[in-house]
């Protein structure tokens, strides 16, 4: 079930994580760490700014977690430490300008009593009332949708190929404006292909590519990468694979059922296709993909 949660820091803080792709962190302390770990992508979440704004300022939602080993903001560059490893994602719905932050946020007495603790679940009625003090539309609840997927023919692919489908989906990756990495190191192996937000973040995305080979050995590449990171894992492989696949995650790696995906061959092809069709769109009509 979608939760809503409020972020609170201050204005230099919320000034780096936007000029960051979006980034926050957390300290690892075992509050913070549990609270963090019941966080699922697609919650939706509220930007508080500390002294001296001392209000709501945005809104948001998550897209991946992540635990970093690696230091990522200046204050941590500057130590050569990891100070907030426990990381996530977000995309701005909203958010006011900076120099609005101060004369247009929305506060209150209650809020300003609750916002000593910096990250926490909130009520969705406390959201819709901050949300339509800067004129935006409540959040509704969420209604799953049982409409059929539009599906079109899939174009051949003949013989497929283990380096050509690395080649496809790190393409793919850079069209979406992710950094795509094939071959990237963890630890004594290597991933097929991995897409980073930024250069100094951990893998977001990892795929394996297996075509009638060692799908054990990629299945445990991949679950050693979620484990790390909390990566986003898929593997790739020919139909004839998928009977395999769903034999070790429903026994072997069954921890993992839920986060990692198969993609069959043409599916990547049809996705590229259609990723080149849009890019080729975009630059005709003059318009600069994120």
């Amino acid at each position: 079930m979608k939760q809503f949660w409020l972020i609170v820091g201050t204005e230099q803080s919320w000034k780096v994580a936007l000029q960051n792709n979006n980034i926050w962190g957390l300290k690892d302390f075992r509050e913070l760490r549990s609270l963090w770990n019941m966080l699922r992508e697609g919650d939706g979440v509220v930007f508080y700014v500390s002294k001296p704004v001392h209000g709501i300022v945005g809104f948001g939602s998550v897209t991946t977690k992540f635990r970093q080993d690696a230091p990522l903001w200046p204050e941590e560059i500057e130590k050569n430490a990891v100070v907030w490893p426990l990381r996530f994602e977000f995309d701005v719905e909203y958010c006011l300008a900076p120099d609005m932050w101060r004369t247009h946020r929305y506060t209150s007495h209650d809020l300003q009593m609750i916002t000593r603790m910096v990250f926490q679940c909130y009520p969705i009625e406390e959201a819709n009332v901050a949300r339509v003090a800067l004129d935006l539309k409540p959040y509704a609840p969420l209604i799953k949708s049982h409409a059929a997927e539009e599906t079109y023919p899939l174009p051949a692919l003949a013989t497929p190929n283990h380096e050509s489908l690395k080649s496809y989906l790190a393409e793919i990756g850079s069209i979406q404006g992710y950094i795509a990495q094939m071959e990237y190191p963890m630890e004594s192996a290597r991933l097929d292909v991995v897409w980073r937000r930024i250069e100094r973040s951990v893998p977001t995305y990892v795929f394996e590519v297996q075509i009638g080979g060692d799908i054990y050995h990629a299945m445990a590449k991949l679950k050693h990468a979620f484990d790390l990171w909390n990566s986003h894992i898929f593997l790739v492989g020919t139909l004839q694979d998928k009977s395999k696949y769903q034999e070790l995650i429903s026994g072997t790696f069954h921890e993992v059922a839920d986060r990692m995906r198969f993609i069959d061959v043409p599916t990547v092809h049809e996705l590229l296709q259609r990723k080149r069709s849009y890019k080729e769109l975009e630059t005709t009509l003059g318009i600069i993909p994120r």
